[in-house]
């Protein structure tokens, strides 16, 4: 019979959930502002401009790849040491750790894709105030300053970045706890000894007492008061009903960047606000520690599921970017010194001389571990992502089905309801990918496994899918049930596997399962372990199209402080609360290396978390997590995701139709048409909401939203091009208007639009009951075309669009090439031999481009260069087709089906010309009214050299 304690779990959960979602609002009470956060308050009520560190240029060491440099905070005598390097690509780094800490400080690994390489730094000049380095080019160098330190990076006379400006430096120092046994007898030691040097001092020097400063024992009694100064949470803080024991004391980091001609900052995800950062001097900075923020909050500064700690600044001169490399919690204050200044203050500034330069200063505070950052100084947007990729790696290239659509909910019941809903897919002619299983398909939320009853017979199920060429998620989490009778439990704690509570037991909180352990993933051999557990032969019931989504990775704890971990829980040698941010990036991690590893490395995996960090990109996809079925919450997905992509992380989606609450079939329309448009494209719903399907919302709905995922479908080609170009750049696919455009000031905060790539400009109707939606179309001379109607429209203008139910505004850039699939099938996999349709948008100078990327698409076998990679060409008449990877070998059935040609003329012949010289002549359509060309049946093979004259 169930112990009490057992038959309570669920109900003791369900209460928990109920308590942190019943109201389905964020209970900000929750969790901590900056004031309830210790070294946040310790660290923000420093004064500006009252730095005590001066570099001791005495001690300066340069070397061919590095420069070293102490610090002396002059306040308690303790010693820093900065390091310095020029990096490749236009990169500086700069470190700074205790000269000689009492024990090491946390360093992250596993995020950098190998050892940044350095370049030569050399010494331009040095005097008693500062040295001047050289960054390679004459005109790039950096001066340190000695009193107070200071770090400037210069291009000419110009400033383009300054470290500790403000003089907000501080690196709180690692120390014993004053009223421990162990402290009391080194402090006597201690003062014995100061006594007996200073008796030593005064005989030689009679003199010396007078002279206060250079006295060390006043120095050592100045350095012995700021060490013993304690404030509140130094050594332990309680937050609700949580205390945090701090074994290792105060160990906060914090320095200040000024960024001279800056206004506009990004990134720093995850925040569920606007894509333009705002200031934070009247409010909270804004918080990177990932937490399970049950229906978050819109446009405040919170913490939610992932931290990125990146940040970029825009101007239309140059953008460079802050990479501050520490997985502790995170603070981020911006200020301004136009903050709040309408466009007519700035005007009066202009019209009275102002010279006044636009300045955004930010400050960074982490809770432990060491100040190492990467600057990367652009100087344009791609060059930044291309610096920032070869620090942390691109985005992963997925399975092609993976770009298609996903349909999940919490839960389907059983097996008979999944291929009901497969079935319902088929009868309604929508097209789908991938359908999803979250908790309840467990036997009692035990991972790894099915329910007994309703999911009896997995691979009966799995082979369904098989046979439609379809897939299955899984949802896989990485807290685990504590019961002696499960296999994973037990293998996981007979290893020693299991983060550990501060006194040394296995660390224990409440999630779904009830008593759940969490599995260190911080360790190497953990992370192997965790893979091996997806061979086939492990996870039972698993096949090849099965694969997995990673949830309450924060990791969420039900009855934790703030709903996560206990900061003074431990990992091996270090804290919680020194890899708190990097835990979902190593869940997800293994998650893929197991997927990987069960297909002998053949596969792409692929793999959904929600919780994120730096490098997250390598592993997977990620979403905005527990939305909710609101207006708002449909906008704010856009800049939620542009965010995202600046950092690296480009498959990003929202849930679709929101999480919690139910939408009104308007809302659940114009999210498909919303949703069909960004890199991740998934439906999910809370358990106690009413079914939604597709095609539950009568006849009429059904058609716009199989309208709106038939427009995902045709554009494949094109979105899975996007990874590719992702995968090997770094570059976002869902991108703000201003990277393609870094010199127009109105693209700047835009964050209702954006563009796919660079050549689909995407205007989403997120406003309720709308009639019309004002675009802007950027580029001085070039034009944009309707990709619904062709109509040609200029650019450099906002544009009214009148809408209807059925519209998504969409444009092609005039210049471009994209490649469709208008033959819609039930899966990607089903389309993928058919051929394809060209759309060739003519710029004012009747030119254009475009690419063809085809492989596989679901092996690594592209690695090995197996695929077809051609470059479209429009020039003087002429269509061609051109190989860019000769030494690829792949081929295709597909074929070129129809050349669309917008903004043509009508010519009175054209001709085809394989490669083997052969020529045709092709038939054709011209619709005069709209200047759209049609060239029908081409009729080559895709991988083929080809070429198409219009006479």
């Amino acid at each position: 019979m169930a112990t009490f304690t057992e038959r309570m779990a669920p109900v003791l959960v369900l209460w928990l959930a109920m308590s942190l979602s019943g109201t389905w609002a964020v209970d900000k009470g929750n969790f901590k502002t900056c004031d309830q956060s210790a070294f946040c308050k310790r660290q923000r009520a420093l004064k500006p401009g009252e730095s005590p560190y001066r570099a001791l240029l005495e001690t300066m060491e340069l070397t061919n790849t590095r420069l070293t440099l102490q610090l002396i905070n002059d306040n308690n005598k303790v010693h820093l040491l900065l390091e310095l390097y020029r990096l490749q690509g236009n990169i500086t780094r700069v470190k700074i750790n205790e000269l000689k800490p009492l024990r090491p400080r946390y360093e992250v690994p596993d995020v950098l894709i190998r050892e940044p390489l350095t370049e030569p730094l050399s010494l331009l000049s040095q005097d008693e105030n500062g040295v001047v380095l050289s960054l390679g080019s004459e005109s790039q160098r950096v001066i340190v300053s000695a009193r107070p330190f200071r770090l400037d990076i210069m291009e000419g006379r110009e400033v383009l970045m300054s470290l500790n400006s403000r003089g907000l430096l501080a690196f709180e120092h690692l120390r014993m706890r004053k009223d421990t046994f162990s402290y009391k007898v080194s402090s006597t030691v201690a003062s014995v000894w100061d006594n007996i040097k200073r008796v030593f001092s005064s005989q030689v020097d009679p003199e010396g007492e007078k002279k206060e400063e250079a006295d060390p024992a006043t120095q050592a009694e100045k350095a012995k008061e700021e060490e013993d100064k304690v404030e509140d949470g130094m050594w332990e803080e309680t937050f609700k009903s949580h205390s945090d024991g701090k074994p290792n004391g105060p160990s906060a980091i914090s320095l200040d960047f000024s960024l001279p001609g800056v206004e506009h900052v990004y990134g720093i995800p995850e925040h569920a606000d606007t894509l333009r950062l705002k200031t934070t001097e009247n409010g909270d900075p804004y918080r990177l520690y990932n937490l399970d923020v049950f229906q978050y909050e819109l446009y405040n500064p919170m913490a939610l599921y992932g931290a990125v700690p990146v940040m970029l600044a825009h101007n239309a001169q140059r953008t460079t970017g802050i990479f501050w490399f520490n997985a502790a919690e995170t603070w981020v204050d911006i200020s301004s010194n136009t903050a709040g200044k309408t466009v007519f203050g700035k005007m009066l500034d202009y019209v009275q001389g102002s010279n006044e330069t636009p300045q955004t200063d930010v400050r960074w505070i982490s809770e432990s571990g060491i100040i190492d950052v990467f600057i990367m100084l652009g100087p344009t947007p791609k060059d930044v992502f291309s610096q920032y990729a070869s620090l942390t790696g691109t985005q992963s290239f997925p399975p092609k089905a993976a770009v298609g659509y996903h349909q999940c909910r919490w839960n389907y019941n059983d097996q008979e309801d999944v291929a009901s809903v497969d079935a319902g897919f088929d009868e309604h002619d929508i097209p789908y990918d991938y359908i999803w299983l979250d908790i309840e398909h467990t036997d009692g939320k035990r991972y790894f496994t099915w329910d007994p009853h309703k999911f009896a017979t997995p691979k009966e199920m799995l082979q369904g899918l098989v046979e439609k060429k379809r897939k299955m998620v899984a949802i896989v989490d990485p807290h685990i049930k504590v019961d002696s009778n499960y296999k994973i439990h037990n293998e996981i704690r007979n290893k020693g596997f299991y983060i550990k509570n501060k006194d040394g037991g296995d660390y224990e909180g409440w999630c779904w399962p009830g008593s759940a352990g969490y599995p260190d993933f911080t360790r190497a051999d953990m992370r192997d372990w965790w893979a091996s557990m997806f061979a086939y032969d492990q996870y039972e019931g698993s096949m090849e199209n099965l694969y997995t989504w990673n949830d309450m990775n924060e990791p969420s704890v039900f009855n934790g402080p703030e709903v996560t971990m206990h900061k003074d829980a431990v990992h091996g040698a270090w804290e919680h609360r020194d890899v708190h941010n990097l835990y979902g990036f190593y869940v997800q991690m293994a998650t893929a290396e197991g997927l990987i590893q069960r297909s002998g490395g053949v596969e792409r995996p692929f793999v959904l978390t929600r919780a994120f960090f730096a490098g997250s990109q390598r592993y997977g996809a990620v979403w905005t997590g527990d939305n909710a079925a609101e207006w708002d919450h449909l906008k704010i997905s856009i800049p939620m995701c542009l965010s995202l992509g600046l950092v690296g992380i480009s498959f990003c989606g929202a849930d679709v139709g929101g999480f919690f609450k139910s939408p009104s079939t308007e809302l659940l329309v114009r999210w498909y048409q919303t949703g069909a448009y960004q890199p991740f494209f998934r439906a999910h719903a809370h358990l106690d909401t009413p079914r939604r399907e597709p095609w539950l919302f009568g006849p009429d709905n059904t058609a716009l939203i199989r309208e709106a995922v038939r427009q995902r479908y045709t554009l494949l080609p094109y979105w899975y091009q996007q990874f590719y170009h992702a995968h090997r750049t770094g570059e976002p696919i869902m991108r703000p208007l201003w990277v393609e455009y870094p010199q127009d000031p109105a693209t700047f905060a835009l964050d209702d639009e954006f563009l796919i790539g660079r050549d689909l400009l995407v205007h989403p109707v997120t406003e309720e009951g709308a009639r019309g939606v004002t675009a802007y179309l950027p580029g001085k001379d070039e034009v944009w075309f309707d990709v619904h109607t062709f109509q040609k429209h200029n650019g450099a203008q906002n544009l009214y669009i009148p809408v209807t139910m059925s519209s998504i505004p969409v444009f092609q850039r005039g210049g471009s090439i994209i490649p469709r699939k208008i033959r819609v099938r039930r899966s990607s996999s089903c389309m993928m031999h058919d051929p394809y349709t060209l759309y060739v948008a003519l710029n004012p100078q009747r030119t254009a481009e475009g690419e063809l990327y085809i492989d596989d698409g679901h092996t690594f076998n592209y690695e090995k260069k197996e695929f077809i990679h051609r470059k479209l060409s429009f020039a003087k008449n002429m269509l061609s087709s051109a190989n860019l990877a000769p030494d690829a070998q792949f081929s295709t059935r597909s074929w070129i089906e129809r050349i669309v040609i917008l903004g043509a003329s009508k010519p009175s012949k054209v001709t085809l010309k394989t490669a083997e010289g052969q020529e045709s002549q092709l038939e054709f359509d011209f619709d005069a009214s709209m200047s759209v060309l049609t060239l029908r049946k081409p009729g080559v093979n895709a991988g083929l050299d080809w070429n198409v004259t219009l006479q």
